[in-house]
């Protein structure tokens, strides 16, 4: 999966499209700039390789690709106080969170967004913070469940991130390799969220974080010890398992990008990401050391939903629209 480098594909982008080892393109801000604009973007693209899996980060909060003519969604630890606020249980206002953030982004012919997040806020991490659900296992199971509802609702795939739990480390993976020195045991507890909803996920994320009281060799996504023992025989998951972006800091130290792609596919991983960085997407592809597992495709291919999308313009006349946005802007 690779990114785009404007909002429009260039001649080099539709020819890298082309390639059958290329399985998906990630948008980001970059991309974006209206919703006609992405829209018709994303329709370029399918009209390609209507295979390709298009995917944003459209969580919430400071995990928001795309902005004008799309609700400004919140953080998901704000869910309880939007609850608070209009006397309802947190479990529906997240499902309806799930739904809204779903619906408006397939409205646009995006398949995915990778959501929800699954790590547990334990008040110490740079990049996690409010974007997890909350501070234990349990709250997080019980909303990310209800957001998972609402997102399917609205026929999207879910993808659960950042396996095992990136919530306990300080450091951002994005500028550095976290180590979360723990137990073994504390570390398997982190995954509770992921055991208890892996029926539930069509998609994994692995953490670039090196758990060594589990494997002191590799991070979660380099690791056949969390992603074929841990994720696909202990938590019985059949989907797919994305690695977290190649070109992240947290993941520097294992080899070249060919070399770091060639790790997490051993490892058990169907799709590499590789963003922000063109000549990494080179490198990789010219090293030929890509393959299309037949497996893979086929667990790939299950995120593309069949059911029939809201078109943008009608999305103001639909009830549970109206609904969701109500609780974001309540009537004084």
């Amino acid at each position: 999966m690779l990114d785009l480098e404007a909002e429009q594909l260039s001649a080099e982008e539709i020819e890298l499209l082309q390639d059958h080892r290329v399985g998906g393109v990630i948008l980001f801000a970059k991309n974006f700039s209206s919703v006609n604009q992405v829209k018709e973007l994303c329709l370029s693209i399918n009209e390609i390789r209507n295979e390709l899996i298009i995917a944003v980060d459209q969580e919430g909060g400071r995990v928001q690709r795309f902005d004008k003519g799309f609700i400004k969604l919140p953080a998901v630890a704000e869910i309880p106080n939007i609850a608070e606020l209009n006397n309802l249980e947190p479990s529906k206002v997240a499902q309806l969170m799930g739904w809204l953030m779903a619906t408006e982004v397939r409205s646009v012919h995006v398949d995915i967004s990778f959501a929800p997040v699954l790590d547990i806020n334990h008040g110490n991490s740079q990049i996690i913070g409010n974007r997890a659900f909350a501070d234990s296992a349990d709250g997080v199971i019980e909303l990310a469940r209800s957001y998972i509802n609402g997102m399917q609702q609205a026929g999207m795939a879910s993808c659960g991130k950042h396996f095992p739990g990136h919530g306990s480390v300080v450091a951002d993976s994005h500028l550095e390799l976290p180590i979360d020195n723990r137990s073994q045991n504390e570390i398997i507890a982190e995954m509770e969220p992921f055991r208890v909803l892996s029926a539930n996920l069509q998609g994994v994320m692995p953490a670039h974080v090196l758990y060594p009281e589990v494997d002191s060799e590799n991070t979660a996504g380099f690791s056949s010890i969390w992603v074929q023992q841990m994720l696909r025989q202990e938590l019985s998951f059949n989907g797919v398992v994305f690695s977290d972006d190649l070109t992240m800091e947290g993941a520097a130290g294992f080899g070249s990008y060919p070399e770091r792609a060639k790790k997490a596919i051993q490892a058990g991983c169907d799709m590499v990401l590789v963003c922000n960085k063109r000549e990494a997407v080179k490198e990789l592809l010219n090293a030929d050391v890509l393959k299309v597992n037949q497996m893979s495709a086929n667990r790939i291919a299950q995120l593309k939903s069949t059911q029939p999308i809201i078109n943008y313009e009608d999305l103001e006349q639909h009830q549970q629209w109206q609904k969701a946005v109500s609780l974001l802007n309540p009537k004084p």
